[in-house]
C-alpha cells in the first residue's frame, strides 16, 4: 500500500524559508511523478510543483517560480519542497501526491495523497 507522509510545516515570518518533506513508501516510484499542492479552507487545491521521479524534470506554478524548488532523493524515497522568500499568500495546507502523468497540474489526475502539513506565513 502506497503511503505519503508530509512533514516540515510550521509558522514563519514573511521573507523566511521552510523545507517540506514527503516520505513515500509502498512501491517503486520509477516512471511516476511526485507533486506538491496546497489548499486553504474553502478553496480549491492548487498545484505548486511537480518532479518526474526518474529523470528529475520539474514544473512549477507561476506563483512560486524562482522561490520554491522541488527535489527528490530516489535512494530514500523522499521528495522535498524548499520554500524561500515566503509570502503570507503562501499560507496553506501543503499536500504531497503521486501520479503516472507528467506534467499534470490537475488534482483529479493524482491517485494518492498525503494528509498534509500546515504552512503559515505571518506578515
Amino acid at each position: 500500500q502506497v503511503q505519503l507522509v508530509e512533514s516540515g510545516g510550521g509558522l514563519v515570518q514573511a521573507g523566511g524559508s521552510l523545507r517540506l518533506s514527503c516520505a513515500a513508501s509502498g512501491r517503486t516510484f520509477s516512471g511516476l511523478s511526485m507533486s506538491w499542492f496546497r489548499q486553504n479552507t474553502g478553496k480549491e487545491r492548487d498545484f505548486v510543483a511537480t518532479i518526474h521521479w526518474s529523470d528529475g524534470s520539474t514544473r512549477y506554478a507561476d506563483s512560486v517560480k524562482g522561490r520554491f524548488t522541488i527535489s527528490r532523493d530516489t535512494a530514500k524515497n523522499m521528495v522535498y519542497l524548499q520554500m524561500n522568500s515566503l509570502k503570507p499568500e503562501d499560507t496553506a495546507v501543503y499536500y504531497c501526491a503521486v501520479t503516472n502523468s507528467f506534467p499534470t497540474t490537475l488534482p483529479y489526475n493524482y491517485d494518492i495523497w498525503g494528509r498534509g502539513t500546515q504552512v503559515t506565513v505571518s506578515s
